[in-house]
């Protein structure tokens, strides 16, 4: 059998050198090649580039070792003499408080509102920013939303709040170093006490006393979750602006809380149910504090500067009483009241009325209103002005006299008299108020009287350097004029002042600076200041007491008779300038001195009738009847009825003894209080002095 044939192969005509398939192959080769070079040239540019961005940006990120010594803007306090707030003063309301300060719930609301893996991830959360770059592509490509808890402490505390991917970048790497270097709870502690809840209000203690005027401490679930929907659009969802939107973003929180496992769906739908009570928009009493808060603030400011007050978180302890306070504001407001009906105005220009209370053994002030009207006008007419006290200066003058060896019952002549005047051409021939003389008169029927001609003979004899000197040392630092006039009260003095004074001659001869600040703490709770008492005795005490028996014959039988019958002891002199431009009353029991003035700012008349005892007078009596009426507890101490302490070194004597026969003298029946180791001599008249015009200097 034939073996068949193989089968025939068909040989291939050999490949010419340079043909199309190998060009081809070289081509794609070299193509690859290419490829390979140019993304490697790429990958590297795009690489420098991109260390280059990196280096740019991180150039001027911040750092964060200024977070573990966290200092804010904080607001300060003023605070009364029961610690109740009076007067904020901020850059960003904010009061700092510890986490531990808060209700368990408050911390786990803003998690669960804001950042529910916030105990689960490093800073930042790659889901979160996953779902944001999807919105923000679709929403134009600006950088919004899927912040942490932690990036919103970097972006609130250390970046500026533009909205870039620039930003947004050094956020992710700062909350990354954040949390790497703070713990969970200092990171929250930041967060809650840093950010913006909307009506003014930093931090969660701001915000809890903005809303509902609560400390944080306080708030139940319903508030809680309420504030804890705040931070994503504080203006939109407030509640003062917007109340439906706000319970629609309180739902949202407290529906997270239940997912959460926070509170349980029951709790959740109880808070939302609840009824919230809102804040009062006046709780600081702004209207009846105003003078006494300027006065305060602008101490604290001179002497520490308006950064501290404005920013330092400080709380500046006042002497304040309120009820007091706003007694002080009613009684101004009836006074003008009462001058308009007494003159027949209702409209036009009104009469300015200053009154201040000063408690008389520590100088504290209680009360003190500096004008009618704090919206109207700032001018604090119980310091800054400085008007002729009138006659209510004269008490200073007869003090001195009974320290130099003057008693109640030394006679001396009232009668005309002519002084030179300020010029060699000129004289002054002083006048009483009445315009008549009433011949042989007691220093205590001088005083109790206000005779101007016995006063001025007086204070011939004493020589005025030792009445200057005696005022200062009784707290007068107002320039006075070093000449007779001053008989009169013809030099400018404040009403802190002369009130301060007149506290001298209750307390014992002691004088104590009067103060507005017991204490100023700083947030850290720090004393930086502290009001010490330092009394001086300034006056001895028996003349001390004196003078006061003779201003409490003031009220009794002179010029402030329309006080008396009040149910406690009272001492005062009422004051009246030339044309009745200025009414003074300045009255103190055996715990308070009042003073109040009224006048006109451009120094016009009161009215023909508006003495001190018509003007003045009525608004000290009807602050200290609505006092004894309104004031209860403890602070109705300063009210009490027990009289003056009477000091070793004094007896009482009838005056009648005292001044002898001396024709219209004798029938005098009064008991005086006199010193012991001084007690007068009968007919002791000073005619002698009667015609000794000169002026000592």
């Amino acid at each position: 059998m034939a073996k068949p044939s193989p089968p025939a192969v068909k040989k291939s005509s050999p490949r010419k050198p340079g043909s199309k398939t190998d060009v081809q192959k070289v081509w794609n080769w070299d193509h690859l090649h290419l490829c390979i070079f140019l993304l490697t040239i790429t990958l590297l540019i795009s690489a420098c580039l991109g260390f280059f961005l990196y280096l740019f940006v991180m150039l001027d990120i911040p750092g964060i070792q200024s977070l573990s010594s966290y200092q804010p803007p904080a607001t300060s306090l003023l605070l009364d003499d029961r610690k109740q707030v009076v007067g904020r003063f901020f850059e960003q309301n904010r009061y700092v408080v510890p986490v531990s300060r808060m209700p368990e719930l408050l911390p786990k609301a803003f998690i669960a509102a804001e950042d529910g893996r916030f105990y689960q991830h490093k800073g930042i959360d790659a889901w979160s920013i996953l779902r944001a770059f999807i919105h923000n592509l679709k929403a134009g490509g600006k950088a919004q939303g899927g912040s942490t808890i932690t990036q919103q402490v970097a972006r609130s505390l250390l970046l500026s709040p533009e909205k870039t991917y620039t930003r947004k970048f050094k956020e992710a790497v700062l909350a990354y170093r954040i949390n790497k270097v703070l713990s969970k709870e200092e990171i929250i502690h930041l967060y809650l006490n840093q950010i913006y809840l909307g009506e003014g209000a930093y931090g969660v203690e701001a915000a809890a006393q903005t809303y509902f005027d609560k400390h944080v401490e306080d708030l139940n679930l319903s508030e809680i979750s309420l504030l804890a929907g705040l931070p994503q659009a504080p203006s939109r969802y407030s509640p003062f602006r917007n109340y439906k939107l706000a319970k629609g973003r309180q739902m949202y929180v407290l529906n997270r809380m239940a997912e959460e496992a926070y509170v349980t769906p029951e709790a959740a739908r109880q808070a939302y149910n609840s009824s919230l009570f809102w804040a009062s928009s006046n709780k600081d009493n702004n209207a009846d504090n105003g003078y006494f808060v300027q006065q305060v603030s602008n101490y604290v400011e001179q002497k520490y500067g308006a950064e501290i007050l404005n920013t330092g978180g400080i709380s500046v302890y006042t002497s304040l009483n309120q009820p007091l306070q706003k007694i002080a504001q009613q009684a101004v407001q009836k006074g003008v009241a009462d001058w308009q009906k007494r003159n027949g105005q209702s409209d036009g220009d009104m009469p300015q009325v200053a009154l201040i209370a000063i408690e008389v053994e520590s100088g504290r002030v209680k009360a003190m209103v500096g004008g009618t009207d704090f919206s109207e006008s700032q001018f604090n007419r119980a310091i800054q002005a400085r008007r002729q006290p009138g006659s209510a200066f004269k008490p200073i003058i007869y003090a001195t006299a009974l320290a130099e060896g003057e008693t109640p019952a030394t006679i001396i002549v009232d009668e005309p008299l002519v002084l030179q005047g300020i010029s060699a051409q000129e004289t002054w021939e002083p006048r009483n108020f009445s315009g008549e003389f009433y011949g042989p008169t007691t220093l205590r029927t001088a005083l109790i009287n206000s005779r101007n001609i016995v006063t001025i003979k007086l204070l011939q004899r004493l020589g005025i350097a030792k009445v200057l000197e005696k005022a200062q040392q009784m707290g007068i630092t107002s320039p006075l004029a070093p000449n007779l006039s001053l008989a009169l009260g013809a030099s400018g003095v404040s009403l802190l002042e002369l009130t301060s004074a007149y506290t001298v001659l209750g307390n014992g001869g002691k004088y104590n600076p009067p103060f507005f600040i017991e204490k100023i703490v700083d947030r850290h709770g720090k004393v930086i200041e502290r009001q010490a008492e330092s009394p001086r005795q300034v006056v001895d005490q028996v003349t001390a007491y004196q003078t006061i028996s003779l201003l409490k014959g003031v009220i009794e039988e002179g010029t402030g008779r329309r006080v008396r019958g009040i149910g406690i002891p009272v001492a005062g002199k009422t004051g009246t300038t030339d044309l009745n431009m200025d009414a003074w009353f300045i009255g103190l029991t055996p715990k308070l001195a009042v003073g109040v003035w009224m006048g006109f700012d451009q120094k016009i008349s009161l009215g023909a009738a508006e003495t001190g005892s018509v003007a003045a007078a009525p608004v000290w009596l009807d602050f200290m009847e609505r006092a004894r009426k309104q004031m209860s507890g403890e602070r109705k101490s300063l009210l009490a009825g027990e009289d003056f302490v009477v000091p070793d070194g004094v007896v009482f004597r009838p005056m009648s003894d005292a001044v002898g026969q001396v024709e219209g003298l004798a029938s005098d029946q009064s008991w005086e209080a006199f010193n012991e180791n001084n007690l007068p001599v009968p007919h002791r008249l000073l005619a002698e002095d009667a015609n000794d015009n000169s002026d000592p200097k």
